[in-house]
């Protein structure tokens, strides 16, 4: 499963995103479009970092990088190419 489509899964199981995976679009705002907030954020900080083994430092955990799965899902791919 690729980056993006495991970021959906997440946001439908596990922060109740009421939109059918399907429909998820990779550029919508979570935000605005899916209405996560601070606490949907956090949780998805978490989910990523636990599912792409990662640390997604308080540097990257920044409204850029969290906009969009397009744009998480960017993070993700950097984080898991620089070295530990």
């Amino acid at each position: 499963m690729d980056i993006e489509s495991t970021i959906k899964k997440v946001l439908v199981a596990d922060l109740f995103v009421e939109a059918p995976l399907a429909d998820i679009d990779d550029q919508e705002s979570l935000r605005d479009i899916y209405g996560l907030d601070s606490v949907g954020f956090m949780e998805l900080r978490v989910q990523c970092e636990e599912l792409f083994q990662i640390e997604i430092s308080d540097d990257d955990f920044v409204p850029e990088h969290f906009r969009t799965v397009a744009t998480l899902a960017a993070l993700v791919r950097r984080l898991r190419a620089e070295p530990a």
